[in-house]
């Protein structure tokens, strides 16, 4: 039986989530703050709050001289395409993996993610020789690939744990009605899946579109994304505060209001299954 929750231990628990959600979203409201500045009052101490001149300088010095559009784009095809070729590959990996249970399955999975606990730059160097050497250095393509093999064990896990939340004997019965293995899939499984893998896009999308070690050493100018447009404005002479919190504002921009428009989805795939 649910234990009941007092008024008091409700507006506590209230209280807490504010705050940490606070503490949370306050970098990001300082950087959009601080992209409104000059950069006298960027770097003013004691920090300047509201009472400054607000300017849209920033905003045009950032499009002067970069090409935003280009880098959205990069971004764009980067992170979605990442994830789109990471579901292609882990679909199947998780549908053997939950349905085709073998002794080593936990071992597997746990193999697979102990590939994120490498350093990414203890293989930097082989892979950049191999990119150099294939051609695929300062291009989409190659950042594709990166990214999928990156985010691949998260992608399998998620899926593995929806997957095991769907009866077993549904897809026994698609079988018993003549479906073979991809209508088994398409049909029946991903279906009732849709709440996990959209959680999972969702997700894989902002690592993808968040990236920058590999994003910055594999990329030059003509497949650079948002993550070196915001490099670019740390030089030698300094940091431009202000313009920097503009290009920051200007890439995180896409990625926020998608989270914000799919946050109910994004949440129901995370608790997808947790409540029985």
């Amino acid at each position: 039986m649910a234990r009941a929750v007092t008024p008091q231990r409700k507006a506590l628990n209230t209280a807490i989530a504010a705050i940490v959600g606070a503490l949370i979203f306050f970098p990001i409201f300082w950087t959009v703050l601080t992209s409104f500045k000059t950069e006298a009052q960027a770097i003013a101490d004691p920090p300047v709050w509201f009472a400054f001149d607000w300017t849209l300088e920033n905003y045009t010095a950032v499009n002067q001289r970069s090409d935003y559009l280009l880098h959205f784009w990069n971004s764009v095809v980067i992170s979605v395409g990442s994830t789109l070729l990471g579901l292609v590959i882990a679909v199947p990996a998780a549908w053997a993996m939950a349905f085709v249970p073998g002794r080593r399955t936990k071992d597997i999975l746990m193999w697979m993610l102990s590939t994120k606990m490498l350093p990414s730059v203890g293989v930097l160097v082989p892979i950049y020789l191999l990119f150099r050497q294939l051609g695929l250095l300062d291009t989409r393509t190659g950042l594709v690939i990166v990214l999928t093999l990156i985010n691949l064990p998260i992608i399998i896990w998620m899926l593995y744990t929806y997957f095991r939340e769907i009866p077993g004997e549904i897809l026994e019965a698609a079988r018993m009605d003549g479906a073979n293995l991809r209508e088994e899939v398409v049909h029946v499984l991903l279906p009732m899946a849709v709440p996990g893998m959209a959680s999972t896009v969702l997700l894989n999308i902002i690592l993808a579109w968040n990236e920058a070690f590999w994003t910055l050493n594999l990329t030059a100018a003509k497949a650079a994304p948002l993550t070196a447009f915001i490099a670019s404005y740390s030089s030698p002479e300094g940091l431009f505060y202000a313009k920097l919190s503009a290009a920051s504002t200007m890439a995180i921009a896409p990625i926020l209001i998608m989270g914000w428009f799919s946050q109910k989805q994004l949440v129901r795939g995370l608790t997808f299954g947790a409540v029985k």
